[in-house]
């Protein structure tokens, strides 16, 4: 995997990123509240994702690699959030959450002010509970 931790990248270099101000503000706005729940603080992966946590896992070659737990980036199309959907998982938070949708490992969000923030919420704790690897 090429994308790295990159730690001389901040919050707003990453924020700075996104192709509007909307955008920027929703991706500030779930800075937040993944911290919140977290309890932890964002790392830049990459120059336009944020990744909270570390999961280690091995690929089917056996090669050990590291991953953010639960993670965003300010895209043009949506905020993308990592971490909280794998394969059809969590549909019973999902069908609650309003208008998004998914792909193999993502939510896509075309605002978030559009979605149920207490669901939001719900989804991070459960990514968070079920694949963070304490340091």
């Amino acid at each position: 995997m090429t994308t790295q931790p990159q730690p001389h990248l901040s919050v707003a270099d990453v924020l700075a990123t996104a192709p509007t101000t909307a955008r920027r503000d929703d991706a500030a706005r779930a800075v937040e509240i993944i911290r919140e729940v977290t309890g932890a603080e964002p790392v830049a992966w990459g120059t336009s994702m944020l990744g909270f946590g570390r999961q280690p896992y091995r690929t089917a070659d056996g090669k050990a690699h590291e991953w953010f737990v639960v993670g965003l980036a300010p895209r043009k199309a949506a905020l993308t959030l990592y971490g909280l959907t794998f394969y059809g998982s969590n549909t019973d938070l999902l069908d609650r959450l309003g208008p998004h949708t998914t792909g193999k490992g993502c939510l896509y969000l075309r605002s978030l002010a559009a979605v149920d923030e207490s669901v939001l919420r719900e989804l991070v704790a459960r990514a968070w509970a079920t694949n963070h690897t304490p340091a």
